[in-house]
């Protein structure tokens, strides 16, 4: 599957709470350890050689967004784990630019998909964020169709404005990937909106991608 790697944006001004679910029996949540920090910045990519090509641009992502606020991404990052205590899922919520609540890197390995593992680690994120801090931004890309629609479900929708801070929003040309991949019913239940313009202004003070 060659998809490519294109900007998708979404917002979420509203949860939808008929998509919560509780973690399946045998698994649990907790938070990231700082001895867990190398296993954070792997568990994102499905083999060792890919995570290890991405280590450089993990650690300076984790140097110019997290590291700066002292504990607060301990206090923030969840892990999703099997009965050894052993991270199979991480996902959090992110005060990107001091102004935004952002999602931040929403993964469930592969070996665990298909086994309501990210839909309750999404339940636990989006159910910490009182309804007045509201909306909930995200980044995404095609390929991650899945979780697209497992975001749809929340009540996140695609974001059409063409420029999004310093990125290039390619939801033009990421409408057809999705429709390819997606289950009909899914694909169809997108919703499209434009963003606020106070979450424009917002993106455009930092140079730094923050969410």
């Amino acid at each position: 599957m060659d998809i490519p790697d294109l900007n998708i944006f979404m917002m979420c001004k509203s949860m939808n709470k008929s998509a919560i679910r509780e973690m399946p029996e045998g698994f649990h949540i907790r938070n990231c350890r700082k001895s867990e920090l190398e296993i954070w910045k792997a568990i994102h990519f499905d083999d060792f050689e890919t995570s290890k090509k991405y280590h450089e641009f993990m650690t300076n992502y984790y140097n110019e967004v997290y590291a700066g606020k002292g504990n607060l991404f301990f206090e923030k990052c969840l892990f999703a784990c099997d009965k050894a205590g052993k991270p199979i899922g991480t996902c959090f919520i992110w005060k990107a630019y001091n102004r935004i609540n952002t999602l931040h890197w929403f993964k469930v390995v592969k070996q665990h998909e298909g086994r309501g593992i990210g839909r309750a680690l999404l339940s636990r994120v989006m159910t910490q964020v009182k309804e007045v801090e509201y909306p909930i931004y995200l980044h995404t890309q095609p390929s991650s169709f899945r979780a697209i629609k497992l975001y749809s479900d929340f009540g996140f929708t695609l974001l059409s404005d063409p420029v999004i801070g310093y990125r290039k929003n390619d939801l033009e040309e990421s409408l057809p990937i999705l429709e390819k991949y997606m289950p009909k019913e899914g694909y169809d239940n997108l919703q499209i909106n434009n963003a606020p313009e106070v979450f424009l202004e917002v993106v455009r003070t930092s140079e730094i991608n923050q969410f």
